[in-house]
This record gives structure tokens, sequence and C-alpha cells, in this order.
């Protein structure tokens, strides 16, 4: 089986996780397209079961959809008040996720910035914050009483500290409930959060987890409620979660799969984002992958030949260099 890979890159609208550029790999295969697109501080090894996901994608269906349309959330990043506002009134939805705990920021940062969302949504909206572990379980707790206040009521705070023996301790004590996420998608045994009941429900990117079936199995094994979310990808990735959320048996909260707003361009003119607060499952294809720059180009070919190294599915490719247009 043979595989064409192309490199695309896309600048951010808002600085987020660090970044003010995505880019990543796109799949073509006998199925259609995935994508492929591990950050950059991942190693080859983990970054091995994005490799596999996108393969998946470009040489497999998608399973049976149970849903044709998936409720999202608008995705806040780490931002002025002001900034934070206008992203959720472009956003179309009537749920928000709003990154807090940056590195450089305060508890004073995110409390203005969970206000302002909380006015921008007004009082019906649903707000969840993301903490990606970057507190202790005291300075959660502390925390979370007041970003609770703030918001008048969080819906659940992701991931507010990095250990999940320290996810259960918090959960115990916690004024909203909890999400798992890195716990899910980073851990040698995402069942500690089942077994440790560590969370009410999780956030799983199937990305992370080697593809859409793999994720859906987790989710079937951990039987917690799930979110499912971006991981920053471009339409192409986004399908593949879509895929994803539309094949579960329930799916109770809004998903963070409205990502794309965040990219200044995207691969796909039709672009998979919100319209009042949902996007449709539906297929696409790229139309436009501009050249990328050749040292991107290179880092990426180095990169994809220490990843196959652990990669689980018979193939080869062709890494292209020049411009793609369908």
């Amino acid at each position: 089986m043979h595989l064409d890979i192309y490199v695309y890159t896309s600048p951010l609208h808002t600085k987020f996780r660090g970044l003010t550029q995505r880019d990543g790999l796109l799949i073509h295969g006998p199925a259609g397209w995935g994508e492929t697109s591990p950050f950059w501080d991942y190693d080859p090894q983990y970054s091995a079961a994005w490799l596999n996901a996108g393969i998946e994608s470009a040489t497999q269906p998608y399973p049976q959809p149970q849903r044709t349309d998936i409720p999202v959330n608008v995705t806040v990043p780490a931002t002025t008040p002001q900034r934070a506002r206008d992203i959720v009134l472009a956003g179309t939805c009537t749920t928000a996720k709003v990154k807090v705990g940056e590195p450089g920021q305060n508890l004073a940062d995110d409390l203005s910035r969970v206000a302002a969302v909380r006015e921008a949504l007004g009082t019906n909206g649903k707000i969840r914050v993301d903490v990606n572990g970057a507190w202790d379980v005291t300075q959660a707790r502390d925390a979370l009483l007041a970003l609770n206040e703030a918001a008048g009521g969080l819906e659940y705070a992701e991931q507010p500290v990095a250990d999940v023996e320290d996810l259960a301790r918090l959960r115990k004590i916690s004024p909203v409930p909890i999400a798992a996420d890195e716990s899910i998608r980073r851990a040698s045994d995402p069942m500690r959060v089942k077994q440790l009941n560590a969370a009410d429900l999780i956030v799983v990117k199937n990305q992370p987890l080697g593809g859409v079936r793999a994720a859906l199995e987790i989710a079937k094994q951990i039987e917690l409620p799930v979110v499912v979310s971006s991981a920053l990808e471009s339409s192409i990735g986004i399908r593949a979660g879509l895929a994803f959320a539309a094949a579960l048996p329930q799916l109770p909260y809004a998903c963070g799969l409205a990502t794309v707003q965040l990219l200044t361009a995207d691969t796909v003119t039709d672009s998979l984002v919100p319209k009042n607060g949902t996007i449709a499952v539906r297929d696409v294809e790229p139309d436009h992958i501009p050249a990328p720059d050749p040292q991107l180009v290179q880092a990426w070919d180095m990169r994809l030949e220490s990843m196959w190294q652990y990669c689980t599915i018979d193939a080869n490719y062709t890494l292209h260099t020049d411009e793609y247009v369908q």
C-alpha cells in the first residue's frame, strides 16, 4: 500500500499552547485523507500513535455514525479579556472552553478572562476550563473555587493537576466536576483514571490514541462520559474527530472540535467550523496545500522516518515537496 504525504502549515490567529503556527502531515490513501500532527515536543515513539491515526483515516472507512451533527464548544486561548470576548462572540457556540493556568500568567488573569467569557455567553451559556495539569492539589482547589464564582458556575475543569493520583485526591474536594485529558492520552495506563475514580468524565483525542477505533475502545472500557476534543488540527484531522464523536453511543457534552477557527488558513475551502453551535459530520478534501518551507519539509522528513520505526501499519510513502492543488 502506497501513501502520498504532504506537509501543511498555518499561522494561528491567537497564540495557543505557546504556539503561533500549526503544522503537520496530510496523508492520502485508498480511503481518502488523514492527518498526523503531533506537537514538536513529543518523542517519536509517542508520536507514532498519531501517525497510525492519520494512516487509519486514509486507509479505512470511518465507523457507522450514530448522529449527523456534533455540538461543539468555542475554544478560548489564554488571551486578554477583550480578545476572549471577541472569540466567544464570533464562535456561534453556547459552550466555551477557557484556557487557564498559562505559564507567565496568574489567577487574576484567569479570573478576568473567565468573567469576560461569561459576559459574552450570557447567563445560559456553559463554561469549562482547561488547566493542562498546571496546578498542585491545593492550588487547584483554591483556584477552582474562585473560577467557579467568576464563571457563575463551571461545567467542569479539565486536567487541573498532572498526576492521576492527585486528580483522584482533588476530585474528593473539588467544587466542580473533574475531567481527565492528559491522564488518558499521555498515560502509560489510561485505565488508572477508572481504577482510582479520578474523574467525572474524560476528554479524548483520537490522534494520540492511534485512531478513531482505538479511541472508541478506550472510551468503552473506561465507561465515563466522553468529550471528544481536537489536537488543534486542520479540517482533515477534525473530520476524524467528528467520526469519533458521531460513533459514540452517547454524547452528553459539547465537543472541543471547533478549533479550525484558530487557524488563519485551512487546506479545505469549506472548512469544518460550527454553525449555530454544531458541526455537520461530512467528508472534506484539501483543495490547496501550498508548498511549505524547505526547512520545514526537511524537519518533517526526519521526524516521519523516526516515527515510522514504531508504526504498526504496513505501507510505504512519498513525502511530496511541491504544491498540491485538487
